[in-house]
């Protein structure tokens, strides 16, 4: 006989239960960790990811997305970086830097309202 649905904040099947709409969320906030360590950005939501990602869908696909973009989001900065020499990466750094937060406060409202969200320009590395 199946428990499923006896338990009124138990979730229905297809859609994340609050643990995973957390976990998910947190995959995304963590990539705020980049603006106070090295490489922060995209270890914290690795190691989020991989720990959940075979025992929680949603936190599987969120980490995914969230792990994808974060390795964009180092590679654009590595190419600025290095167009600071031509002056141009100057202005592109900061573009970034506002993107990043931005899509990753986007990301994490949607993750935590139970919706994944793929992050715009994100080359998908891990599918």
């Amino acid at each position: 006989m199946s428990t499923m649905g006896s338990n009124p904040t138990e979730a229905t099947p297809g859609t994340p239960g609050p643990d995973q709409t957390q976990l998910a969320m947190f995959c995304h906030l963590l990539g705020f960790a980049g603006f106070i360590i090295p490489f922060g950005n995209l270890i914290g939501p690795l190691i989020l990811w991989v720990v959940k990602k075979d025992t929680m869908p949603f936190v599987d696909v969120n980490g995914k997305n969230a792990v994808n973009f974060q390795i964009t989001a180092l590679i654009a900065f590595a190419v600025s970086v290095v167009l600071i020499f031509v002056v141009i990466g100057l202005f592109i750094l900061p573009v970034i830097a506002v993107l990043q937060i931005i899509f990753m406060v986007i990301a994490a409202i949607k993750a935590a309202a139970g919706e994944a969200w793929s992050y715009p320009g994100a080359i998908r590395f891990i599918k």
